[in-house]
C-alpha cells in the first residue's frame, strides 16, 4: 500500500504539472479536493460511521491538519509544481521529515543522533545541487527562478506539521476514513472561504478545457495516495511506510524520462544526484525517528 501511495502521489505530481500550464494552481486545489470530497465522503458513510467516531478532540486535530497540511500545504505544493516542474518540487518537498525534526528539536526538546544529524546533512545537500541545477536551467526566470523554490520549502514545512494533528485524532480511536473525510472537508471549506475573501468563488468555466482531465485525474490519483498512506500507516511502522512513500521524487524522475516532454521537465544527470541524496536523507531521518 505504501508503495502504491508513492506512486499514487508521483502521477498527482506530473498531472498537475500537465494541468496548471495556463490554469492556476488554485484552480488545481479546488479540483483536487472537490474529488477527494466526492470520494471519501460517501465512502466513510458506506463503510463505517464517521460521526459516531468523531469526538471534539479528534475533530479538531484532523480539521488542523486539514487547513495545515491539506490546504497550505497542496497549495504551496502545486504552486511549486507549476513554477519549477515536478521533477525538482517533488525531492525538496520530500524535505518534510527534515522540517517536522526540526520542529521536535526546538518544541519537545529531542535529542538529535549523529545518525538524524549525517541524515539532514544529506537532506540539505541535495536540495543545494537541485538548487543550483534550476538555478542554470534556461527555464529560471521571475516565475520559475529562485522565487518558485520557495513553494515547495513551505509546502514541506506544513507536509511536516500535518502528522502531528492527524495522530492526535487517530489516538482518539477514529478510523481511516473518518480522519481523512475531516482533514479533506475542512481543507475544502477552507479554502473556498479564503477564495471568496480575496478574489471570488472559483469559476468551473475558467480552466482550461484541455487541462482539466489532468486535474481531475491528479484528484484521483491524490485519493488512492491517502487510502494507500494511510492505509499502510494503519497495518504498520511510520519507520517502515514513510520511506517507502518518501522515494516518490524517484518515481517521477523516471516517468519524467519515460512519458514527459523536455520542454515540461528537464532531468539532467545533475538533478537525479540532488533528488537521490535528498531522498536518501528524508529515508535516515524517518528511519533513525
Amino acid at each position: 500500500m505504501a508503495v502504491l501511495g508513492a506512486i499514487a502521489l508521483a502521477v498527482q505530481s506530473l498531472s498537475i504539472r500537465y494541468g496548471t500550464i495556463t490554469s492556476d494552481s488554485s484552480d488545481a486545489l479546488v479540483v483536487v479536493l472537490a474529488v477527494n470530497i466526492l470520494v471519501l465522503v460517501p465512502a466513510a458513510f458506506l463503510l463505517g460511521s464517521p460521526i459516531q467516531d468523531l469526538t471534539l478532540r479528534s475533530l479538531a486535530a484532523f480539521s488542523a491538519a486539514g487547513l495545515l497540511g491539506t490546504m497550505v500545504g497542496r497549495a504551496m505544493h502545486f504552486e511549486g509544481i507549476k513554477r519549477i516542474g515536478s521533477s525538482r518540487s517533488e525531492p525538496i518537498k520530500a524535505s518534510q521529515p527534515l522540517h517536522a525534526s526540526l520542529i521536535a528539536v526546538v518544541v519537545l526538546g529531542e535529542v538529535v543522533t549523529g545518525g538524524h544529524f549525517l541524515s539532514m546533512v544529506a537532506i540539505v545537500l541535495g536540495i543545494a545541487i537541485i538548487t543550483y541545477e534550476h538555478g542554470r536551467s534556461e527555464r529560471s526566470d521571475a516565475e520559475s527562478g529562485y522565487v518558485g523554490l520557495a513553494f515547495p520549502f513551505t509546502a514541506a514545512f506544513f507536509y511536516g506539521i500535518e502528522p502531528t494533528f492527524a495522530k492526535l485524532g487517530f489516538a482518539e480511536g477514529a478510523t481511516v476514513l473518518t480522519g481523512l473525510t475531516v482533514k479533506t472537508v475542512s481543507a475544502g471549506l477552507g479554502f473556498i472561504v479564503y477564495l471568496w475573501w480575496t478574489r471570488g468563488l472559483p469559476d468551473p468555466r475558467g480552466i482550461e478545457t484541455r487541462e482539466l482531465p489532468w486535474l481531475v485525474g491528479a484528484g484521483l490519483s491524490n485519493t488512492v495516495f491517502l487510502l494507500g498512506y494511510y492505509g499502510a500507516l494503519e497495518l504498520e511502522p511510520v519507520s517502515l511506510v514513510v520511506p517507502l512513500v518518501q522515494s516518490s521524487p524517484l518515481v517521477v524522475i523516471l516517468l519524467s524520462v519515460l512519458f514527459v516532454s523536455d520542454n515540461l521537465e528537464r532531468i539532467t544527470p545533475r538533478l537525479v544526484v540532488g533528488a537521490l541524496v535528498a531522498v536518501a536523507g528524508a529515508i535516515g531521518v524517518t528511519l533513525l525517528s
